[in-house]
């Protein structure tokens, strides 16, 4: 089973389909590893079309508390409430759902286009353009950068494991892109909305938008298939290409000393996994 994560404040998440790893190095220089609760499905996790959304909650679930753990960990004088974390999570969600579904839609419905297919290549050609804009411009934060980087971090880690050798030599020489990173997953989740979206028969606004919001994991089920499908056969690699570009944007050169935390989850989750083969 292969494994993934991703960048959290100073540290990453590492995870296998069965135990999620938080490596985060603290405010005192040392890198504190721990176990994070992962929800499982184990029935739903191996059906074809079902697992797609499965993954996309497991992602955002541990992700939110990973995040937050991190936080604590990092920076544990900068005490945060909890309704604080709920508004943070709220804001997230208004800005998925207002800027990256229902903007695109609203702004490409008023062009005037009567061809669906048109109209929904254009609303997806919107929604990537805003991703990538919101990106680039906060590319810029200190903060980010440094999320960044740790992004770049955990994919040489992974690199290093898949290559049989989850060390420091061999992870500084891998590189910061991954194919398997969720940044695919976005490119490729706009190709299949625009798909999906022009089969739907709803002619008036409001209803093509609940339907674009409703059909959501639908194309996150899809898009899951076709990642996996794209990571294993040779021939359909290209489709992955685009992604492949756009973590240029998303990951960044990592320092060593941020190798060896994404290193240490990697070791804790392989550490498991040998445990686990053994009893």
């Amino acid at each position: 089973m292969p494994i993934g994560g991703q960048a959290v404040i100073e540290g990453v998440l590492i995870a296998d389909g069965e135990r999620a790893i938080l490596a985060v190095r603290g405010h005192d220089g040392r890198v504190v590893v721990e176990p994070l609760p992962f929800p499982k499905f184990p029935r739903l996790e191996r059906t074809p079309f079902l697992r797609g959304p499965i993954k996309l909650y497991q992602l955002l679930s541990l992700g939110l508390r990973a995040l937050e753990r991190s936080a604590e960990i990092a920076y544990p004088e900068e005490k945060s409430t909890g309704w604080d974390f709920v508004l943070a999570v709220g804001l997230a969600l208004v800005l998925l759902v207002g800027g990256f579904i229902a903007l695109p839609f609203f702004l490409a419905t008023r062009v005037g286009l009567e061809n669906q297919i048109l109209l929904n290549l254009l609303e997806g050609g919107i929604r990537l353009a805003f991703f990538i804009l919101y990106i680039w411009g906060i590319s810029f934060l200190p903060d980010v950068r440094r999320v960044f980087q740790y992004h770049g971090a955990e994919h040489k880690a992974v690199h290093a494991y898949e290559a049989g050798a989850p060390e420091l030599s061999v992870a500084l020489r891998q590189s910061p892109i991954h194919a398997r990173c969720g940044t695919n997953f976005i490119f490729l989740f706009v190709a299949v909305a625009v798909l999906v979206f022009s089969l739907i028969p709803a002619h008036t606004f409001w209803l093509r938008l609940l339907a674009r919001v409703g059909l959501i994991p639908v194309v996150a089920s899809l898009t899951y298939e076709l990642l996996m499908l794209g990571a294993r056969t040779p021939w359909l690699r290209p489709f992955l290409w685009p992604g492949l570009l756009f973590q240029k944007l998303t990951t960044r050169e990592p320092t060593p000393d941020q190798v060896e935390v994404a290193l240490a989850a990697v070791r804790q989750v392989a550490s498991a996994r040998n445990s686990s083969a053994t009893e």
